[in-house]
């Protein structure tokens, strides 16, 4: 039997502290639109008995970053175990001029952001949400041929991570 492929990214939730504060910075600011807004006392899933709004911010290539606030005015916590700057949420503008005139964007609304960041594939600015979730915007800047090439490679890179992460391990017990 083989895989089903995966066509792509549907949705990505995340918890929210208030639904009109999040809808503000990504509607307002990010410019995504609210497509989608449901209230629900049961959770379908599970069968939990937990009131709760779940809404939905369309981004351009018809994908959501979606929220959940549970009415209780509570951030979400940060992983105990985890750097803050490992949990991100990355989306894509056309170039690196869009990135920045994001960045001048938010900076004009308050929002702490990171000078751009070349990663020499991509530059990207970083700063967070009104929930503490960390947010990317990028662009691609890579040369024709370097993501064929990065993948060639991957499988051999991640090899050489796994023995390197057994030796720190080891040196840790």
């Amino acid at each position: 039997m083989s895989i089903p492929a995966i066509k792509g990214l549907y949705h990505f939730s995340f918890p929210c502290r208030d639904g009109e504060e999040t809808r503000a910075f990504y509607e307002d600011i990010l410019g995504l639109p609210l497509v989608a807004c449901m209230m629900a006392d049961k959770v379908p899933s599970t069968g939990e008995e937990k009131p709760y709004a779940h809404f939905f911010f369309e981004m351009g290539d018809g994908s959501y970053i979606a929220f959940f606030d549970l009415g209780e005015n509570e951030m979400p916590l940060p992983s105990p175990n985890t750097p803050g700057w490992v949990m991100h949420f990355a989306v894509e503008l056309e170039s690196v001029e869009a990135v920045e005139a994001m960045g001048e964007r938010l900076k004009a609304a308050g929002v702490d952001v990171t000078p751009v960041v070349d990663h020499h594939f991509i530059k990207s600015i970083y700063f967070f949400d009104p929930n503490g979730l960390r947010l990317e915007v990028t662009a691609r800047v890579d040369e024709p041929g370097y993501l064929e090439q990065e993948a060639k490679a991957a499988h051999g890179i991640l090899k050489e991570w796994g023995a390197k992460k057994a030796r720190l391990l080891a040196q840790k017990a």
